[in-house]
């Protein structure tokens, strides 16, 4: 297994939380645009809790994670563990959290005075996809209470949306070329589909870009509520913006340059401001 460590500056006196994240194409701080890891990063980030990062190749995701003795979140259509990042290890408590979600909790109840407040703040978060959507892998459901609850249905929901788009993720998707092909094995193992059709073009594309952007109309009207912007509760972020951050992301590490900017565009620019906005939570260590 072969992985790196980032360390930021903070007193030595400091224990410092590990952060699992993913490496991409070298060098890993570029190219980083999992999702989920994102969310955790924005986290961390807003709760201003020291931490280091660890970056695990996409190839030893699997074994990091059973080393750590963290179950998968999630599974296969088969039962088989779907093992993804993040994981959060805590030195102060001994903890080890292994679910964005569960992470985003997980210092809101342990820091609760850190950094820029709450992240789980009581709001409504519903909002309809307008269709149908077709999903290949799976997407977590973490267990949570009280308001919680709100934000666990509001995370599933948006990794329904964008999940059910990853298609066109895949023309641009930056891989390390030293493990490009035992990645893409991977990603066809794990959806269920050869990598030789994944790639969408043309006419289908457009058609899958159009449906996308029509989509995620429910989700810009949430943003739409408050005109003071560009949060879901104006000018304060929480940990439902990091959601919608972590994928746009992805969206902004895998989407031609075009798209993207069009991305940015959409339904007044909601997504655009917010992705712009959460660039104070984005530092890396």
């Amino acid at each position: 297994m072969t992985s790196t460590t980032s360390t930021s500056t903070t007193s030595p006196t400091t224990a410092l939380m590990t952060f699992y994240d993913i490496a991409l194409a070298p060098p890993a701080q570029k190219s980083a645009c999992s999702p989920n890891p994102w969310k955790t990063r924005y986290a961390l980030n807003f709760k201003n809790t020291p931490y280091k990062t660890t970056w695990v190749p996409l190839v030893d995701v699997s074994s990091v994670r059973s080393a750590l003795n963290i179950p998968a979140s999630r599974k296969f259509a088969d039962g088989s563990p779907y093992h993804t990042l993040p994981v959060l290890s805590d030195p102060a408590t001994g903890r080890i959290v292994g679910d964005s979600l569960e992470i985003a909790t997980y210092l809101q109840e342990q820091y609760p005075s850190s950094g820029a407040g709450d992240l789980f703040p009581a709001q409504e978060l519903g909002f309809v996809f307008g269709r149908d959507l077709g999903l290949f892998a799976p997407i977590a459901e973490a267990e949570a209470e009280g308001h919680v609850v709100a934000y666990a249905r509001f995370n599933t929901n948006v990794d329904a949306v964008f999940s059910a788009h990853a298609q066109l993720a895949m023309q641009e998707f930056p891989f390390d070329p030293a493990t490009a092909e035992e990645n893409k094995a991977e990603f066809s193992r794990r959806i269920g589909v050869p990598w030789e059709v994944m790639g969408v073009s043309g006419e289908e594309r457009r058609e899958i870009l159009r449906l996308f952007e029509e989509t995620l109309g429910g989700l810009a009207k949430l943003y739409k509520r408050d005109a003071s912007g560009p949060f879901l509760i104006g000018n304060r972020a929480n940990y439902a913006d990091f959601i919608v951050g972590g994928w746009l992301r992805f969206a902004r590490g895998t989407l031609p340059g075009e798209e993207w900017e069009a991305l940015k565009g959409w339904h007044s620019g909601v997504f655009g401001r917010l992705h712009e906005a959460l660039e104070v939570f984005a530092q890396m260590d």
